[in-house]
């Protein structure tokens, strides 16, 4: 087969591999290129060498679970994938290489001119899964020199994307399953693909929609998202609004004066008993431009209520609109709460809601659904659910996006093995230590389902077998073992590239459905392992074998010391 060069790229962003159409990654910024130097200066020490062939295995994977929590969410490996699709080198590229290089030889511009990715192997754990430290989430086998340029990319695409995914899941934990999480990040994000991803991952670790266009055309995302202050307050009386009609919602008659309509239905709330003490005279203007959203937005009301004040205007003008409309056949969707008392608006607008529906006689009125937005964080969740609340919705942009109480997951790639030979990393710090060679492993799950441990393997080992003791070994402390008798094992590394090779591997599946690994994952751990405070630690370990194995080469490869 002929090598698919740089250029040849279809116009509708997607290449050709082995008889496969793989889109182009997501940002066209993401090319060879996007690396730190040092892999550059690798690749051509390695040259130089005579060793940029030799094969290698690394590990991708992490140290710690981020946010003070016990689990991950794996994410970004779809990124990955379409990046080894479209590695290549362009002609300009090199030449920008071959300048950054100090005596940089032509031939090796020659060897950079023929590099793809069809000498590459990648198993993974699928993406969308619940995943914890020091387990490989990519394990990349490959020429050496090649599999260093992939370094920096791979950690980049999967940081970030990890990152987000699990603080998404973790707003979703605390929120519970029944509210609507919506993402409102974009303005907020670092840089335009800082909010594409956010968008993305965000959905992926259990968000509902976003406010994201881009995001929404380019990875199907619900879209949602209602009106500004500056909406609000850009009208200045009812006279402004030009074209009064509207249609019923079905299509049989048209109110000639909807304005007149919902200073009627206004009028109705003021006259009701039950209804008029909380305000007076409402602002006008405010009342204008909802009138005129409703206009625009029959069936998709929802209004932004605290511009002017909520409870004295924004809930009373809004229930005005949502009572006209309701006399044509739309119902209004619902309000947005964006600053004061989340805990407290919410509660009385509920309570007015449900005093239009019993005065009134409109039925579901009291069921408008009420967001709220405002800085909100996990932390801010949680204490509104601890005070009590009538939110259904919460818009959560910066914390989420930025993941403001992390900078970053961590991700670490090294080098477990070259030419069949095990490679470790040591350090005085343990947990800096590398688990060396190539490795298999398993999700162990116990008797009321729940997993209970991961277990890694040398990769010649025979598998864990259902309801088969098997002896698990923290990687670095003697004294940490346990005994587990498995009622189901599932093996986590699946081959997802095999470069240009015919052989079976797994196919990259819809967002949606990697979603709904997420959700239905998190839904099966333990409970003490997801609680936001002091959750308990998932257990990772390695086998009896690879234990010892671990040990002896540490004890080969650490130098000895001389006492004087």
């Amino acid at each position: 087969m002929e090598k698919t060069k740089g250029n040849n790229v279809f116009d509708d962003g997607k290449k050709q591999k082995a008889g496969r159409v793989v889109e182009k990654p997501t940002n066209p910024m993401v090319t060879p290129l996007l690396n730190d130097l040092y892999q550059f200066t690798m690749a051509y020490a390695y040259w130089k060498a005579g060793k940029q062939s030799e094969r290698s295995v690394f590990d991708l994977y992490f140290r710690k679970n981020p946010f003070g929590g016990e689990y991950t969410i794996f994410a970004g490996l779809e990124e990955c994938i379409k990046f080894l699709a479209n590695f290549t080198l362009t002609d300009q590229e090199i030449d920008f290489v071959r300048h950054s290089l100090p005596g940089c030889e032509e031939a090796f511009c020659d060897y950079l001119r023929g590099l793809d990715c069809s000498d590459i192997e990648v198993y993974a754990i699928s993406e969308g899964s619940v995943v914890f430290p020091k387990v490989p989430l990519l394990r990349i086998e490959g020429p050496v020199a090649v599999v260093q340029l992939l370094e920096t990319p791979f950690l980049n695409l999967i940081n970030y994307a990890s990152l987000v995914a699990t603080n998404a899941a973790r707003h979703r934990f605390v929120a519970g399953k029944s509210k609507l999480l919506l993402e409102f990040g974009a303005r907020r994000a670092q840089g335009p693909d800082g909010a594409i991803s956010a968008s993305k991952y965000c959905y992926l670790g259990g968000f509902d929609a976003t406010s994201n266009v881009a995001a929404g055309k380019l990875f199907g995302i619900p879209l949602r998202g209602t009106h500004s202050h500056a909406f609000v307050s850009s009208f200045m009386s009812l006279d402004e609004i030009v074209g009064k009609a509207l249609r019923s919602s079905d299509g049989k008659t048209t109110c000639e004066d909807f304005v007149n309509l919902v200073q009627t239905c206004l009028a109705k709330i003021q006259n009701s008993s039950a209804l008029s003490g909380i305000f007076s005279e409402t602002n006008k203007s405010e009342l204008a431009a909802f009138t005129s959203y409703a206009l625009a937005f029959p069936s998709a009301f929802l209004a932004l209520v605290d511009t002017y004040d909520v409870m004295k205007s924004g809930i009373p003008n809004f229930c005005a609109v949502a009572l006209a409309l309701n006399e044509l056949g739309y119902k209004a969707v619902g309000i947005r709460l964006d600053s004061g008392d989340l805990a407290y608006l919410s509660t009385v607008a509920r309570k007015f809601f449900c005093g239009v529906e019993r005065e009134l006689n409109v039925p579901d009125f009291g069921k408008m659904i009420i967001t709220a937005s405002n800085d909100l964080n996990e932390e801010t969740v949680d204490a509104l659910n601890k005070q009590g609340h009538e939110v259904d919705a919460f818009g959560i942009g910066t914390n989420l996006v930025t993941c403001y109480s992390q900078a970053a997951l961590g991700c670490v790639f090294k080098l477990v093995e070259i030419n069949k030979q095990p490679r470790i990393k040591l350090s005085e710090d343990v947990t800096k230590v590398s688990i060396p060679c190539k490795k298999r492993t398993y999700r162990l799950f116990g008797k009321e389902g729940y997993p209970l441990v991961d277990i890694m393997t040398g990769e010649n080992e025979p598998p864990p077998k259902v309801g088969e003791r098997l002896l698990c070994r923290h990687p670095f402390n003697e004294s940490k073992r346990a005994y587990v008798v498995p009622q189901r094992v599932e093996e986590l590394l699946k081959c997802y590239w095999r470069g240009n090779a015919d052989e079976a591997r797994e196919e990259l599946e819809p967002l949606k459905e990697i979603r709904s690994r997420c959700i239905k994952q998190l839904e099966n751990m333990r409970p003490d392992h997801m609680r936001r405070l002091n959750p308990t630690p998932y257990k990772v370990s390695v086998s009896a074998e690879l234990y010892d194995f671990i040990h002896n080469l540490w004890l080969n490869e650490a130098p000895v010391g001389e006492l004087h």
